[in-house]
C-alpha cells in the first residue's frame, strides 16, 4: 500500500516544465566539432591533396642492343682462340678453329659486338649448339650503358615513359656515391619468359633471378650523362664513384610513380 501511495502521488504532481533541459556538456560538443572539422580536412585532402610512391624493381645495366649468346654450328676440338675478352669485332669475325672431321672450321660472330665472354677454350670438344661465348651487341665501344628494370607483371602499366628513376648499383655503395640518376625511356607491350630475358641478356642466371616471381615487364632506363663524374653518369652525389661503370653490372631501381590522389585509392 505504501508503494502504490507514492506512486499516485507522483501521477498527481505537476510536471517540471521549468527546469531547463542539458543536451551535452561543454566538453561534448568540443570533441563533435573536433571530429567534424578533422573528418571534413581530411575529405578535402583526399580529394584535392596528392601522393607519390616509388616502385622497386631489380635490374641490370647493359647496352640498349642486350647480348647474344654464340654458339657453336659444328662438332670438334678447339684448336686456336681467335679472339679476346673485351675486344670488339665485327660481324663474321672467326672466334674460334676447330678441327673437325671434314677439315678445320671457323666459329664466327653473328653480329657485331663486344666479346664479355668466352667459355670455349684450346682443347676443349665442342658439338652443335654448344655455348662458345657471349658477345654484347654494341657498334662502338663508347656506346651508353642503360639500366634494363624487370618490373613485377601486374605494375607495368602503371610505369611511364619519362618518369624519374633512382638506381642503386651493386658495385657502387650508396652511402658513398649515392644512387645513379635515370629516367624511363621505353616500357615493355607484355610480361616476358626466363628464355626471352636470357636471350636479350645472355644470361640465364639473371633471367632465373628476374623471373622467380613470375613473368616480369621489361622497363629500359636511360641514363643521366654527366661530364663532371669519372664514370660519365650522373649521381646523388656530387661526383659518383672514382671509376667507369662495366655492363652487366647487378642494380636496383626506384620508379617515381606519378601522384595520385588519396580519393583514387577507393575507387574501382
Amino acid at each position: 500500500m505504501q508503494f502504490r501511495q507514492k506512486a499516485f502521488s507522483k501521477l498527481q504532481s505537476p510536471e517540471e516544465l521549468d527546469l531547463p533541459v542539458r543536451f551535452a556538456r561543454p566538453q561534448g560538443w568540443l570533441v563533435l566539432l573536433v571530429t567534424v572539422l578533422v573528418m571534413a580536412g581530411a575529405g578535402y585532402w583526399a580529394v584535392t591533396g596528392k601522393v607519390t610512391g616509388k616502385l622497386n624493381a631489380p635490374g641490370v645495366l647493359t647496352h640498349a642492343g642486350g647480348s647474344y649468346v654464340l654458339q657453336s654450328p659444328v662438332s670438334g676440338q678447339v684448336v686456336d682462340v681467335l679472339a679476346e675478352e673485351g675486344r670488339m669485332l665485327a660481324p663474321r669475325t672467326p672466334v674460334l678453329k676447330v678441327r673437325t672431321d671434314l677439315g678445320y672450321r671457323a666459329v664466327r660472330t653473328v653480329a657485331a659486338g663486344r666479346v664479355t665472354s668466352l667459355t670455349a677454350k684450346i682443347g676443349s670438344v665442342i658439338t652443335p649448339g654448344k655455348d662458345v661465348a657471349t658477345v654484347e651487341r654494341v657498334e662502338r665501344a663508347s656506346e651508353p650503358l642503360v639500366a634494363m628494370l624487370y618490373v613485377p607483371g601486374g605494375s607495368g602499366s602503371t610505369v611511364r615513359p619519362g618518369a624519374a628513376v633512382d638506381l642503386t648499383v651493386q658495385s657502387a655503395p650508396t652511402d658513398e656515391y649515392g644512387v645513379l640518376r635515370g629516367h624511363v625511356k621505353a616500357v615493355g607491350r607484355a610480361a616476358q619468359t626466363r628464355q626471352q630475358i636470357s636471350g636479350f641478356l645472355g644470361d640465364d642466371q639473371l633471367a632465373a633471378q628476374f623471373t622467380k616471381d613470375g613473368k616480369p615487364v621489361a622497363v629500359m632506363v636511360e641514363l643521366e650523362r654527366s661530364a663532371t663524374t669519372k664514370s660519365g653518369y650522373q649521381w646523388s652525389s656530387e661526383k659518383g664513384p672514382p671509376y667507369k661503370l662495366g655492363s652487366m653490372t647487378v642494380t636496383d631501381g626506384a620508379i617515381h610513380q606519378p601522384p595520385q590522389r588519396p580519393v583514387d585509392w577507393l575507387l574501382p
